[in-house]
């Protein structure tokens, strides 16, 4: 070793093993947490957002340079919150055993499912929801009845520090704990003896990832991204669907796993598109540079990402609209970057490559349905699509001829936000999907019984085989038909 840097990673990474061994051993001596400590431990979680909304609010404005805290009240605090109610109301109900149906030729067996912890759990969470991403998953391990170390971004070092804080103040080490530490200390987390690992990030990190757990064998849910289409047909009503499309693009400056990554406009719509857009974005940010509601981009590494984007398009042929209602000076300095709509993309712009990340929206001209449906199928699989039209039978068709890993009709992100339906990707989006009960299952193993009555008639096709065995077979089969 030859600087202070090294030291401090052998440390991280000796607190690592220190954390993982402990909270091994502690499943080992508590297979199947009762109700009443699972839901102690979600009620924890539940106190570090509703006890300490102004800390949280204030380290994540910190790290972002400004963040607006209405948007991390609702996308980051109000979603944690409203996830940790849901599991503990429902707890009981998710931990019950299931008894399950059992064939005619089984009976008088019974049949059942049992939940059971899958043991210890390790989260891998990102930047650009820093409390949300990490503690809502972190719901569904702990409802289940894991331990859970959480590995939080190194780009957000304030709120990462603050939750590793809050989590130490409310949990023994062995039930709960936050791992601080750079990408190296990413790796050597990814390559721990998980039950479970998640990961929420980039598509190219979560190949890494995959292949770490795969060495050994741990099962692994990756929440990616991928470029998330917007979809108006020719019906589509501009004056109620640019507010919501700006809405879902603008939350946190777009820099959302599920944003809007690009519009498909009918050719003949796209004048009164950019008109609808335009409008929509002066009302709801009639200022920029000092608005509390518009948000910074994390850092200068990703602002100049941006800024590239725009100019790699621009001298490609694109035409370049900003969307700036008070013409004001953005300093580099502040991160602020006007919301741009972009014109005339091509398949060779990188910006039709990239997941955005950022208030950038290409619009791409289509003919007609057939065409922005072969656009969305040519390209990765996203992890979410919208659709903006009010024709029940061409809504069905792009359901039922496009994949993503999840729709909103008529509005952007919403699907996120309810805990009843699944959220995760779909291929180079992602696999596995988590949110309310799906969560609690996603961290549990559904282990099947079956228990055998005394009366049980499977005697019947004991060896050795003969005229019995076929006659019983053969009314099995007609059991079965």
């Amino acid at each position: 070793m030859n600087a202070p840097n090294d030291l401090k990673a052998l440390d991280q990474g000796t607190e690592l093993d220190r954390l993982f061994t402990l909270q091994r051993a502690a499943f080992a001596r508590e297979r199947f947490p009762s109700l009443a400590v699972r839901r102690s431990r979600v009620q924890r979680v539940l106190e570090i957002v509703t006890a300490h909304e102004k800390a949280l609010c204030a380290a994540v404005a910190e790290d972002f340079g400004h963040r607006s805290h209405h948007e991390t009240r609702l996308a980051e605090l109000f979603f944690v919150a409203a996830e940790a109610r849901t599991a503990i109301n429902h707890l009981r109900q998710w931990m019950r055993t299931r008894r399950v149906a059992t064939p005619l030729h089984l009976l008088p067996a019974s049949s059942r499912i049992l939940r059971q912890p899958l043991g210890l759990v390790g989260i891998i969470s990102p930047w650009n929801y820093p409390v949300q991403l990490a503690l809502a998953p972190a719901i569904g391990a702990l409802a289940a009845g894991n331990r859970v170390l959480l590995k939080p971004s190194e780009l957000t070092p304030a709120t990462s520090a603050l939750l590793e804080n809050l989590v130490s103040r409310l949990f023994d080490e062995d039930e709960f704990a936050v791992v601080l530490g750079d990408a190296a200390v990413g790796h050597a987390f990814a390559q721990q003896r998980w039950d479970h690992l998640f990961f929420t990030g980039s598509t190219t990190v979560g190949r890494l990832i995959a292949l770490a757990a795969a060495d050994n064998l741990v099962p692994v849910t990756l929440e990616l991204g991928g470029k998330s289409p917007a979809i108006f047909d020719r019906d589509a009503d501009f004056a109620v669907a640019a507010p919501r499309l700006v809405c879902g693009k603008l939350l946190n400056a777009g820099q959302t796993c599920i944003a809007p990554c690009y519009a498909l406009v009918p050719s003949e719509r796209i004048d009164a598109f950019v008109a609808a857009v335009t409008a929509a974005v002066k009302a709801m940010y009639p200022t920029l540079a000092t608005n509390p509601d518009y948000t910074a981009i994390v850092n200068p590494r990703h602002y100049q990402r941006l800024t590239g984007l725009i100019d790699d398009a621009r001298a490609k042929g694109a035409r370049i609209v900003p969307i700036n209602p008070a013409g004001e000076t953005l300093p580099a300095a502040a991160r602020k970057l006007e919301p741009t709509l972009i014109l005339d993309v091509t398949a060779d712009m990188r910006v039709m490559q990239e997941e955005i990340f950022g208030p950038l929206l290409p619009v791409e001209r289509c003919a007609d349905l057939d065409d922005a449906i072969a656009r969305v199928n040519a390209r990765p699989h996203p992890l979410a699509l919208y659709y903006f039209g009010d024709d029940a039978s061409r809504r069905a068709r792009v359901l039922r001829e496009t994949m993503s890993g999840g729709v909103t009709v008529n509005d952007t992100l919403l699907h996120f936000a309810n805990e009843a339906l699944p959220f995760g990707g779909v291929g180079p989006s992602g696999q596995g999907a988590y949110h309310g009960e799906k969560s609690f299952v996603l961290f549990s193993n559904e282990k099947p019984v079956f228990t055998q009555s005394r009366l049980a008639g499977s005697r019947l096709l004991y060896p050795p085989y003969g005229a019995l065995f076929d006659r019983v077979l053969g009314v099995l089969h007609r059991l079965k038909g």
